[in-house]
């Protein structure tokens, strides 16, 4: 019987929540086709929490982004990303990969990098879960030797790019609920807030700001589950409690999936594994993306497209919010027809895709050591 590959299968990949989630998606379906797996990820990362690489070589790596940043944090992110690259590279060294796969941002440019500069050089091959590649994954797309998409149109790729759609791994939790049976609201509306890492602050002021513009008849029926920094929680829920509204508020929620399949209406963030979960469960959303992040915006229309969400930009304010949520609330059917059309975006299987991709990639690569 074949046991585990003895060249390890690297996936470079940090952040925290929805950056991380493909990345354990993965891992979960190369240990399952019993592959040798080292994770490579920054100090930011859960890795040390995460029970999918619980027991798994991790590196934690120095590397810092350098977009958008003053001249001395940019020469300082360079610095500490070149670090990254040599730890990485005498890491790979004494354990030579069979392929590294990078999920983007800049904790995947040190192990990328140090790979290209092995002699004996693995696979590689960039994922990307975004509408749009961000500026780290263009530069590492022109090194990557296969890159794999979660939209079917994506953009900035570089000319002669070899790319598969795999689309966006999921947490097996969200697999566990594809697809779920949609009710509609019927009295009582359960909404929804995702903020993510970088986004649940405004929804602070926005949410409350619009659900006090909707009909008292309508407000009395929602019953609100909002995340929410706690730096700003109590004002949130003084907002929410002046507006009649009933709510639920955390930094945090451990039972996504199940507040997931049980809402009738998300509103949130379009980061790339969000767009991915609302469309494996489908579920309707109003979409508002991050005014910083093209990427996302993209993300949103590809959502909007398939009849899934309708996109609310930040810039347009509360009343723009609280329009677009009492026309869906007063349309029973068309939240129906919403969540049918979400689910029609989905790639259940995109953790399996990605395996598989790999694996055929390592193949034709050519041989590599193996246990018997």
């Amino acid at each position: 019987m074949r046991g585990p590959r003895v060249n390890p299968i690297v996936i470079a990949a940090g952040g925290t929540g929805g950056h991380f989630f493909p990345a354990e998606a993965l891992a979960t379906a190369l240990f399952a086709r019993g592959q040798r797996v080292v994770l490579m990820t920054d100090a930011r990362s859960t890795a040390a929490s995460s029970t999918v690489f619980a027991g798994c070589e991790i590196h934690v790596l120095a590397g810092a982004g350098i977009a958008g940043r003053s001249f001395a944090r940019a020469a300082s992110g360079a610095v500490a990303i070149a670090r990254g690259v040599l730890a990485a590279r005498r890491i790979m060294a004494a354990s030579p990969p069979a392929a590294v796969v990078g999920f983007g941002g800049y904790p995947s440019v040190a192990p990328m990098l140090a790979a290209r500069s092995l002699w004996h050089r693995p696979v590689l091959i960039l994922h990307d879960q975004n509408a749009v590649l961000g500026k780290a994954n263009r530069f590492l797309a022109k090194f990557s030797d296969r890159i794999a998409l979660s939209f079917p149109a994506t953009g900035g790729l570089p000319a002669g790019a070899k790319t598969t759609l795999t689309g966006n791994p999921v947490r097996p939790a969200i697999i566990a609920l594809a697809k779920a049976p949609y009710a509609a609201p019927d009295p009582k509306i359960k909404l929804l807030v995702l903020g993510g890492s970088l986004g649940a602050t405004v929804f602070a002021t926005l949410l409350p700001a619009a659900l006090a513009r909707l009909p008292e008849a309508l407000r009395a029926r929602i019953e609100l589950t909002m995340q929410c920094p706690a730096p700003v929680l109590e004002a949130a829920r003084a907002g929410l409690a002046a507006a009649g509204i009933t709510a639920t508020l955390a930094p945090f929620f451990h039972n996504i999936p199940e507040l997931l399949v049980n809402a009738h209406l998300v509103v949130a963030r379009a980061g790339g594994s969000t767009v991915a979960e609302l469309a494996v469960i489908g579920r309707p959303a109003i979409l508002i993306p991050l005014r910083i992040n093209d990427d996302q915006r993209a993300n949103a229309e590809a959502l909007v497209q398939a009849g899934g969400a309708l996109r609310v930009e930040q810039s347009e304010g509360d009343a723009a919010l609280a329009a677009a949520i009492e026309t869906l609330l007063n349309n029973p059917e068309r939240l129906r027809s919403m969540a049918a059309a979400a689910g029609t975006f989905a790639i259940t299987d995109a953790a399996e895709r990605l395996a598989e991709l790999t694996l055929v990639a390592i193949a034709q690569a050519g041989p590599t050591e193996a246990a018997l």
